[in-house]
């Protein structure tokens, strides 16, 4: 049983269709930890072009819901809410596995640091456990609006 739906993601962040890259959260520890899931179908809007004939998800959109679990994590604490979390960097992205239609994609994100307003966090994407991306994710919570 998932601990937020889609419903619930969209009052956390701000990200909507065709941007909102999570369905469901699975796992949430507020300020932690988060762990989310998307489920990739045929019809998602970038595969009529990346790529025709052999659909694979963009390592980019893999790392944006990887950051999106991890704001979904940062910003249901109390001093977050209603606020926004911005990307400031990616290091180490690393791309292992291709992501395609049908899959599952499980996004963990761990925060591994927090520092006022700026934070880290860990990400693994994966399918049926193997890994599909990875990345250190750089975010700075503003004020959204």
């Amino acid at each position: 049983m998932s601990v937020l739906t889609t419903k619930e993601i969209m009052e956390i962040i701000p990200h909507r269709h065709p941007f909102l890259l999570i369905d469901t959260i699975e796992e949430l520890v507020p300020g932690l930890r988060a762990v989310g899931k998307k489920c990739v179908t045929f019809d998602e809007p970038y595969f009529a072009g990346h790529f025709p004939g052999e659909p694979v998800m963009p390592g980019v959109l893999i790392i944006e819901a990887l950051a999106q679990t991890g704001a979904v994590a940062m910003l249901c604490q109390d001093e977050f809410k209603g606020k926004t979390a911005y990307f400031a960097g990616i290091s180490n992205a690393k791309f292992k596995k291709k992501v395609v239609p049908g899959d599952v994609l499980v996004l963990e994100t761990e925060i591994i640091k927090v520092k006022g307003p700026i934070g880290v966090g860990k990400a693994t994407a994966t399918v049926d456990g193997k890994i599909a991306a990875t990345a250190e994710l750089t975010f700075a919570i503003g004020s959204g609006e």
